[in-house]
């Protein structure tokens, strides 16, 4: 008995699928772990001059701006728990919504 093309098509295409969503998960948790190094180090940077504040900011804004278009890729446009969840400085999200990264 022969299969049945369609059957076998969805099969296949199932499969990319779940490939695909494997890949965006791996890909949204690399941009959180790079989230949280980044506001690790502004965090952790004691009394550091105005240079290398303003240099930890921008690679922090860098990160979660990255993040977050990798959360919109998938359709997560809302970005509020995460915003509290990370405990993101004000100061990093205004360079992210200003498009000064």
């Amino acid at each position: 008995m022969a299969k049945n093309p369609t059957s076998a098509q969805n099969s296949a295409l199932s499969g990319i699928e779940r490939e695909l969503k494997g890949e965006q998960a791996s890909s949204l948790g690399r941009h959180g772990r790079e989230v949280e190094r980044a506001l690790d180090a502004l965090r952790s940077a004691a009394d550091p001059d105005e240079e290398t504040r303003a240099r930890l900011v921008a690679q922090a804004a860098e990160a979660v701006w990255r993040y977050f278009i990798q959360r919109e890729a998938l359709g997560l446009r809302n970005h509020e728990l995460v915003i509290r969840s990370y405990a993101i400085p004000g100061e990093v999200l205004a360079k992210v919504g200003s498009g000064g990264l």
